[in-house]
């Protein structure tokens, strides 16, 4: 059989958690929780939940203090995020010892170029490569294309190998509700299940003038695209680029000073620069997150006059877009972002 170009994506099980377990080896088999100070009584949310902890509904996002109460038992850790790059380079490495080309995508996860004729085999090996170097559990998705082996990946956890190929999408994706797809969130798929489009299927066989008319030009027959599987194939060795970098701060007591705001807004953007100078490339948009009690989210941004990163530039933007909102409820989190220019931009 002649040898055909496939692309896989390797995902790491549970991650985060993974790694503490891997440290602490009492902690096997018990809940994890990986989030903020490691504390439940702050206010912080799930990084992270060991597949032990989401039997008790337990996931990514979830404070932890209803964490903690769906689950009084469970341990909970601080976040490492050091510890978590360096076997996450380990595991990339490992990768990289393979005749294959690598597109990291994260610290957990990452899209593989190969040539083969047998991708099962490939995928089986570099599970046991993983696991031998790092003591981690990995899933493996197989596909002709980037999205296909992505969402493969989902049905191939825990710890398995699935393919997904335009022979068996059908099969497997039709009934399926619209967020299944990779680039389809749980809102958008509520606007297209109220335009009558609430599975694959019918996304796909959806008229893509009615599309381009409900949710734009660009999206509406995108979405389309990916009922039917459509994705790009391109794996590049490219270390991964950060697009932004931001900082976030959840207040233990709610702020209900504007000038208590603007200070904490002032703190999050110096140290937003900092990374920003590390990083070593300007920032061309600045962007402001408020979260309003009890858990109303919103973001605005600006783009500056010209990419720049000097600290007092990045600063002020921040104060500017945060007396863009209404400051008149109180405030549990703020964040700031600082955006790189997009590659067709000047200063990229």
């Amino acid at each position: 059989m002649a040898a055909t170009e496939w692309v896989l994506h390797v995902d790491l099980d549970q991650f985060i958690a993974a790694v503490e377990v891997g440290r602490r080896p009492e902690l096997r088999g018990r809940p994890v929780i990986v989030g903020g100070t490691g504390d439940p009584g702050e206010r912080a949310v799930v990084s992270t939940a060991s597949y032990e902890a989401r039997e008790f509904g337990i996931d990514s996002g979830m404070s932890l203090r209803l964490a903690a109460k769906r689950c009084p038992d469970a341990v909970f850790l601080p976040v490492d995020a050091p510890a978590y790059d360096a076997v996450s380079e380990r595991v990339m490495a490992t990768l990289r010892e393979f005749p294959i080309v690598v597109q990291v995508l994260g610290w957990d996860e990452a899209f593989l170029g190969v040539t083969t004729d047998a991708p099962e085999a490939l995928a089986a090996d570099l599970r046991r490569a993983v696991d031998a170097e790092t003591g981690l559990s990995c899933s493996v998705g197989i596909g002709d294309n980037k999205l296909r082996a992505k969402l493969a990946t989902g049905f191939a956890k825990p710890a398995g190998i699935f393919r997904l190929t335009k022979e068996n999408w059908w099969a497997v994706m039709s009934g399926r509700p619209t967020d299944a797809l990779w680039g389809i969130g749980r809102k958008t798929a509520k606007k297209l299940a109220a335009a009558g489009l609430a599975t694959v299927d019918e996304l796909a066989a959806a008229d893509p003038g009615e599309l381009a008319a409900k949710f734009g030009p660009t999206l509406g027959p995108w979405y389309r695209l990916l009922a039917g599987g459509a994705g790009d194939r391109d794996v590049t060795a490219t270390p991964y680029v950060p697009r932004s970098h931001g900082r976030e701060t959840t207040f233990q007591q709610d702020l209900t000073d504007p000038g208590e705001m603007a200070a904490a807004v002032r703190v999050l953007a110096l140290r937003v620069a900092e990374d920003v100078e590390t990083e070593g490339r300007p920032a061309a948009r600045v962007a402001v997150k408020v979260r309003f009690v009890p858990f109303d989210t919103h973001t605005r941004s600006v783009t500056l006059d010209a990419p720049t990163g000097a600290a007092a530039d990045i600063e002020q933007a921040a104060l500017r877009v945060l007396a863009l909102f209404e400051l008149n409820r109180p405030v549990r989190l703020l964040g700031v972002r600082a955006e790189f220019p997009r590659e067709d931009e000047p200063g990229a």
